[in-house]
């Protein structure tokens, strides 16, 4: 190891990261942290269901586990754009949860995304999410992050099931994912639970969007501590990276143009809803920031015309058990530098103009970039980033970091790969 790499890792490059992935068990809270790091960098919160201000500033606005902020005091004329999302896969609570079997007392859980369910198994798991309980004659909601041991999806003995190591294993989600926590010799309403932990009466907790989530913290490993493990790495890990190159320019005015990172719930799940990135959730901020600068239709058109969206998601590292399922000749190395992401069936929105801006933003920053094809042979997974490009109009290049073990309830990347990932986002939002 060299001697600046045995720098960066003690200087700790990815302690803001950590601390976002355990402040961030759900997209809502993900959401949370990072308008509470854009306001430290002078982000004013403002509210969509109002006006936009006139005046050239920065703000941010969250709609549910969505996020959007952008700086305008560059003009409304074109804009820099970084998308991510919020979510990964998990497993959520049901709304009639509770399960009583064989002694047991259990919660129904229903799937998210699409996770390598074995990695649930034998976990102690927290859960978080939002409730929405009466207030009066309304409603309120309120934030839950119970970081406690609550649950267990504990497997079957080698004992009973003498074939698993031979076969691997098989999971039934709705059979063998149910999570216990508790006997039965003390049943616990489950809506009863949540009234206690928000200090309420259980009628009054109306509805819950909640989730499971991995109680081991994000933390550095291997032999040179030179890796990250932890939960939610894809996509929280891109997610804080644009929230940081946004910030790092906080006092930068020298910007043409509108600086803007948008980080979406529900990508795991195929972005259609009202807070993914099928949404007309950028499109309308986009619209609204010209019209505050006092555009009209033609200039926002004219200023897509001139824009580029970075969508970022985590990428595949070359896995050392595994090589004959990579693409032999495009070998992607953890630590070795952001990864441009290329699908010719359009999985990736990259086309030759917005890789060609990468890759320049890559060399601004003076980190090095891989390129990353999935094998001919093999299916190839797809991100935010088509579905924006459809859905505005704007030259869209696909980007991510390199990992291993990608949609696990625990993953790993590079711990010298995030301030790289921070410093070329940086760079493609303040073109030189």
């Amino acid at each position: 190891m060299t001697a600046a790499a045995s720098a960066a890792i003690v200087d700790d490059p990815t302690l803001g990261l950590r601390q976002y992935l355990d402040a961030s068990p759900t997209p809502f809270h993900a959401g949370a942290s990072a308008a509470e790091l854009l306001q430290r960098s002078g982000y004013v919160e403002i509210d969509e269901a109002r006006r936009f201000p006139r005046e050239p500033g920065r703000y941010l606005l969250r709609r549910d586990g969505s996020l959007i902020a952008w700086d305008s005091r560059g003009g409304a004329g074109s804009f820099r754009v970084i998308g991510a999302h919020t979510d990964s896969p998990n497993l959520r609570i049901k709304p009639q949860p509770e399960v009583s079997r064989a002694g047991w007392e259990m919660l129904g859980v229903e799937v998210y995304g699409g996770p390598l369910l074995n990695s649930w198994l034998d976990r102690d798991l927290g859960l978080a999410g939002r409730v929405s309980v009466r207030d009066g004659s309304g409603v309120r909601t309120e934030l839950l992050h119970c970081a406690e041991p609550l649950l267990r999806v504990s497997q079957l003995a080698v004992h009973l099931d003498r074939g698993v190591n031979d076969r691997g294993l098989v999971l039934n989600p709705q059979q063998h994912l149910t999570p216990h926590w508790g006997s039965s010799s003390a049943p616990v309403a489950f809506d009863g639970w949540l009234g206690e932990q928000l200090g309420v009466d259980a009628a009054d907790v109306l509805a819950w969007e909640l989730m499971t989530f991995d109680l081991t913290p994000a933390r550095l490993i291997g032999r040179d501590q030179d890796l990250l493990a932890s939960g939610r790495l894809d996509n929280l890990a891109t997610s804080h990276a644009a929230v940081q190159a946004l910030c790092s320019l906080a006092d930068d005015e020298t910007a043409d143009g509108t600086r803007v990172i948008v980080l979406f719930d529900h990508e795991e799940v195929g972005s259609t809803s009202a807070t993914g990135a099928g949404s007309t959730l950028l499109p309308a901020v986009l619209e609204r920031i010209v019209l505050a600068a006092g555009g009209d239709r033609e200039d926002l058109l004219t200023a897509l015309a001139r824009s580029v969206v970075a969508s970022g998601d985590m990428a595949h590292a070359t896995h050392p058990n595994y090589s004959e399922r990579h693409e032999p000749e495009h070998r992607i190395a953890i630590n070795g530098g952001p990864v441009l992401k290329i699908n010719t069936n359009l999985r990736y929105a990259t086309d030759a103009p917005g890789a060609a801006t990468f890759a320049l933003a890559c060399e601004q920053a003076g980190v090095p970039m891989q390129r990353f094809v999935t094998r001919s042979d093999l299916p190839c997974g797809s991100t935010i980033g088509p579905t924006t490009g459809a859905l505005t109009g704007i030259t869209t290049v696909d980007f991510g970091a390199p990992m291993l073990s990608m949609h696990s309830a625990r993953e790993v990347c590079g711990a010298l790969d995030q301030p790289q990932y921070v410093a070329a986002l940086a760079a493609f939002l303040a073109p030189a």
